[in-house]
């Protein structure tokens, strides 16, 4: 067994001993695991540098992580379903996305929402995986092992894109606020600073005298190996991009490794050391936005069997992952990198093998694990963002974007039509708290979680009791709904008071040169891009509502424009170029006179609804037929029904 030991830290009652109908209370355990695994073992195979790491005397590469578990105080009471979610950069989301939390600062408490998990039985685990967070009471990480070549740290190269949203002259050495990569050399005149205006543009190198590794403190600039400094500042909208060597190579596959690992004891150890022996017959493996992109580098490596052969996970998620992966197991890997081209940016794209037609060869996502057996259910959801960001057509498109791939009969796919990456909520927003961009458009309200949640129950049917779930559903070219995302654009040129993107600059994947070592996991920087691969998106309505997917009941019966794509504020640079995760929402007007006096297409709302209450009763209608296909739980219509009411109310007042 993989998992050497679990030390629990607290456990105490979760939500002050609140009891969730039938299911009762919950416990909140907290601890660390520690882990040893078998660099030889065939079920290890593909991890980068991990034979390179330190071995204990029993041969085996130890690391450590943080554990948080939700279990029903009496597991009697439980639905016997665990649900393993790998925190988003440290952070828990599941709360959120599926008990419809509402979005708070970070706490270390575990926020509630209305229970859903709770109430339907399933017990919950959080595994620290990521080398890089900062840990805390609130962000979870992971120990990890260090490579190293006849006992020395390793050097080599290691690049940071920098995209600025305002004025600034220092940055961090790493994505968002992680640990950096430190700088081996504060001097070393081999490091290179590029710039260059558009995500596909070409760049222009900064002189090396203009800049140096070093912040302001107090009004004075002091060397530090995990800082850039630009005298002249980092312009917003401008893409910098920093290339420097660094020391010391964390093992950063071990994350991959925990996420399988603690699953496997959680679901299998009978010993008096898991808190959950003997209560677990099914196990979700669940990943948001980053880390779903993880559970589909996860899957693409065969890594659903344990160091015993056994299979951990009977179904997972990757939500809003797209098509792409990350950097998940390359060394000198930063997990939280999104947009950066890297090793996460490469083929394949789809469930099925398919022939890249840039030479890649032939592959696809499951055709490690198939070769192993073990492989699990799959269901891919996606917000429009992921088809916007150039990738989520590539699911189920041949990477030429010729025709349709029909899902795997392992899989299912299911686009959330209209929707932004995380679930919209009122009153509307401008400031990605994210990534600190800023729209030039309220963003997308649109919330998804009732989608997600028939979703997992779907799953769980599919896996214990064979039920077939729902067909999917996705932007198809064979009926037009998937087009091309620049007839998108034009089609939006009708609509009045919508700043449009640039059709040049909207994003692709692109094939990429990572250098002659990049099969072992080492790549050269930056990449070399080349072609393109096609990049689809939903076909639109007359309202400009997205045709392809699962429309939720505000979209079948919309009060506005929902969009999965919005431009960047002006004041933040980049014009024409659109924020990587947010939408948008553009109600009708309110009256007919409103719309004729812009020239608005769209009919007015006083034109679509005699009233509150007759548009409430076509959101329940709509809801109820979402029901019928399984795509909405029953429990959930007047969820829809509640929220659709205070869209409105916004809507008639805006």
């Amino acid at each position: 067994m993989a998992v050497l030991g679990l030390e629990i830290t607290r456990r105490t009652p979760y939500a002050g001993g609140a009891s969730f109908g039938d299911v009762g209370a919950y416990d909140r355990i907290d601890g660390l695991v520690t882990f040893g695994v078998d660099p030889a073992n065939a079920a290890n195979a593909g991890i980068v540098d991990l034979e390179l790491a330190p071995h204990d005397a029993d041969g085996l590469v130890r690391f450590r992580g943080d554990l948080c578990l939700l279990v029903p105080s009496d597991p009697h009471n439980g639905s016997r379903r665990l649900i393993v979610e790998l925190p988003n950069r440290g952070r828990k989301l599941l709360p959120r996305y599926v008990n419809r939390a509402a979005p708070e600062p970070p706490s270390a408490e575990i926020p509630v929402g209305d229970g859903w998990l709770m109430r339907h039985g399933f017990s919950v685990a959080w595994i620290g995986w990521q080398w890089d967070v900062y840990r805390s009471d609130v962000m979870m990480g992971l120990e990890a092992p260090e490579a190293l070549i006849d006992g020395r740290r390793i050097r080599g190269e290691v690049m940071v894109e920098i995209h600025a949203n305002v004025p600034e002259r220092t940055r961090l050495l790493a994505n968002r606020q992680h640990r950096p990569y430190r700088v081996a050399d504060l001097n070393d005149p081999t490091a290179r600073l590029l710039v260059r205006d558009t995500p596909d543009g070409p760049s222009e190198t900064i002189p090396r005298d203009a800049w140096r590794f070093a912040q302001e403190v107090d009004g004075a600039v002091q060397p530090s190996d995990e800082h850039i400094y630009l005298a002249s500042g980092f312009e917003p909208g401008r893409i910098y991009t920093v290339i420097y060597t660094t020391e010391g190579a964390p093992v950063v596959g071990t994350g991959l490794l925990a996420f399988r690992d603690i699953a496997s004891f959680l679901r299998y150890d009978q010993s008096a050391g898991n808190p959950m022996a003997g209560t677990i017959d099914r196990v979700y493996g669940f990943g948001i936005s980053q880390t779903g992109r993880m559970i589909r580098h996860f899957i693409s490596l065969g890594l659903n069997l344990d160091e015993q052969g056994r299979m951990v996970f009977d179904g997972l998620n990757p939500h809003v992952a797209g098509a792409r992966r990350g950097e998940f197991n390359h060394r000198f890997a930063q997990p939280s990198v999104q947009p950066t081209p890297s090793f996460g940016h490469r083929f394949p794209f789809a469930d099925r093998e398919t022939t890249d037609p840039f030479d890649a060869g032939t592959d696809g996502l499951l055709s490690r694990q198939r070769a192993r057996g073990g492989t699990p259910k799959i269901f891919y959801t996606n917000s429009a963002a992921e088809y916007w960001r150039g990738d989520g057509s590539l699911l189920h498109t041949d990477p030429a974007g010729r025709h349709d791939l029909e899902p795997e009969p392992e899989s299912r796919i299911y686009l959330f039509a209209s929707t932004q990456h995380g679930p919209g909520s009122l009153p509307p927003a401008r400031l990605s708290p994210d990534e600190g961009d800023r729209g030039a458009h309220d963003f997308n309200v649109m919330a998804y979680q009732p989608l997600l949640r028939a979703a997992l129950l779907n799953l769980d049917r599919w896996v214990s009791e064979g039920v077939e779930p729902p067909p999917s559903r996705f932007p198809r070219l064979a009926d037009g709904t998937a087009v091309k995302n620049s007839a998108v654009v034009e089609a939006f040129q009708a609509f009045p008071g919508i700043t449009l993107p640039d059709p040049a600059l909207l994003p692709v994947i692109r094939t990429l040169d990572l250098g002659p070592e990049s099969d072992e996991g080492i790549g050269r920087y930056p990449a070399v891009l080349g072609e393109a691969y096609p990049a689809y998106v939903s076909n639109v309505d007359a309202d400009g509502n997205e045709t392809g997917g699962i429309p939720l009941p505000g979209i079948s019966v919309p009060l506005g424009t929902f969009t999965g794509w919005n431009t960047r504020a002006p004041e933040t640079g980049g014009v024409g170029q659109i924020m990587k995760m947010q939408g948008i929402t553009h109600f009708f007007a309110r009256t007919r006179a409103e719309r004729e006096a812009t020239g608005d297409p769209r009919p007015s709302l006083e034109e679509r609804y005699p009233s509150r209450d007759a548009y409430l009763a076509q959101v329940r209608a709509a809801a109820e037929a979402l029901v019928e296909q399984r795509y909405v739980l029953e429990e959930d219509v007047d969820v829809l029904v509640e929220e659709a009411g205070e869209r409105w109310d916004l809507a008639v007042s805006a």
